[in-house]
């Protein structure tokens, strides 16, 4: 390696440490809380959130002031992740509004179930909070709009959890296509592989004791409880999940739009199905998506009960005229069009990057690495995707607005026919 590249490397480093960003525009600030304050936060979901609490920890004057879960279990677990961690004792609570009638704390980290997302998002903004929020963001199309309009209406900080935004590996190989390293790009291709077991078929019960049904459900219409829903997988039944497009796509998705420097589509297909078990299972569990541009094109492939093994699907690979870039899920090689490796980028993940982002944002101003506003161009993928495959497998975007063109059908499923009595936003 020359000694310029070695100088370049770390200055791309550095500045993926400091939050510098490449990927446009971003929301209007809000107000800097001071670069030396201490920033108290409250998690809710304590499943991924355990990820957050583990990233807060290592964010330089961060205070966990609150942890909250519906699942009394869960809880206690968050709790013991916790211990002797810091100082003072996060208060434990089951209700996250809880946290936001505290006037002290800062910012909601949401972990929960996506259908609870921008609910949840849109109150604490509302009551005065930043927001890190998980991946996709939103439960649906109306929801992507909603949160990035509330987001903007109240001048908080809201970055999306895609941290693949603020990987130094992911940053310097965006860097490396924005320079010309393969030329022009073209396409790209998105891989998600897994070998997921049958749910089953639930039976309709009492919820078990530890669990608050009623506050787990939240924004959704109430239903039965049933026994195979909590915790993963209500991902995979369309009132509260967008499948695996909306769960793992996301990442994929974001990294491919990144890469091809586009936010939204000109045309989406959508095909697949529920080929590998006969179970409860609402969404497909092999998907092919593909996402028009114009002059560009991405496509995502996904399949979520065969590993398809002993295929090598990258996490996502990106042709350009002169060559390709693979991405793993956290760094990157890139060839020439012979096929010949040229240089490679071996940097190990870290979510604490994108946490440190997110609280120098709201401490001093620093950009966001993932804004939620574009970071819901990469949800709103997902459920052009899951739109598609629901009616006839394609839909036309005004890639302006963001709205679909004349698919009354496909509009039919742009938002939830309505929310909980009570939460509706």
């Amino acid at each position: 390696m020359s000694s310029n590249d070695q100088t370049r490397r770390s200055f791309i480093k550095s500045t993926a440490l400091a939050g510098v960003t490449i990927s446009g525009p971003n929301l209007l600030l809000g107000q800097a809380k001071g670069a030396n304050s201490r920033l108290r936060v409250g998690v809710m979901g304590l499943s991924r959130g355990k990820g957050h609490i583990k990233a807060f920890l290592d964010v330089p004057n961060c205070e966990i002031a609150y942890l909250c879960d519906v699942d009394r279990d869960r809880l206690a677990s968050g709790d013991n992740t916790m211990s002797g961690k810091q100082e003072v004792e996060p208060k434990k609570v089951s209700d996250f509004r809880r946290i936001l009638d505290d006037p002290n704390i800062d910012a909601l980290s949401i972990a929960a179930p996506s259908f609870w997302h921008t609910p949840a998002a849109v109150m604490a903004c509302r009551a005065g909070k930043h927001v890190f929020v998980e991946k996709p963001g939103s439960h649906d199309a109306y929801e992507a709009k909603r949160i990035v309009e509330v987001a903007e209406e109240t001048g908080m900080q809201v970055q999306m959890g895609t941290q693949r935004r603020s990987y130094s590996g992911m940053i310097e190989g965006i860097q490396k296509i924005r320079e010309g390293v393969i030329g022009k790009p073209l396409y790209a291709r998105c891989w998600y592989y897994n070998q997921r077991p049958s749910i089953g078929k639930g039976k309709i019960t009492d919820p078990p004791p530890e669990l608050d049904w009623i506050m787990w459900q939240g924004p959704v219409p109430e239903q039965a409880y049933k026994d195979n829903l909590v915790h993963y997988n209500w991902h995979w039944h369309w009132m509260y999940g967008g499948g695996e497009l909306a769960n793992n796509g996301v990442h994929s998705m974001d990294l491919a739009r990144w890469a091809l420097g586009v936010d939204l589509p000109k045309r989406v297909t959508c095909s697949g199905g529920r080929y590998h078990h006969d179970d409860d299972q609402e969404t497909p569990d092999t998907t092919y998506a593909v996402y028009d541009f114009g002059d560009v094109g991405l496509s995502f492939d996904g399949s979520s009960c065969h590993r398809r093994k002993p295929e090598d699907g990258r996490f996502v690979t990106v042709y350009g005229e002169g060559g390709k870039v693979d991405f793993s899920t956290a760094a990157y090689t890139v060839y020439d069009l012979d096929g010949k490796e040229l240089e490679k980028n071996v940097d190990p993940p870290s979510d604490v990057p994108h946490f440190t982002n997110f609280a120098s944002a709201i401490r001093d101003g620093e950009v966001l690495n993932q804004p939620i506003k574009s970071g819901q161009r990469s949800a709103l993928l997902c459920h052009y995707g899951n739109m598609a495959f629901r009616t006839n497998g394609s839909v036309d975007v005004d890639p302006e607005t963001g709205d679909l063109v004349d698919h009354p059908e496909a509009m039919k499923l742009w938002g939830r026919p309505r929310y909980r009595e009570g939460w509706e936003f």
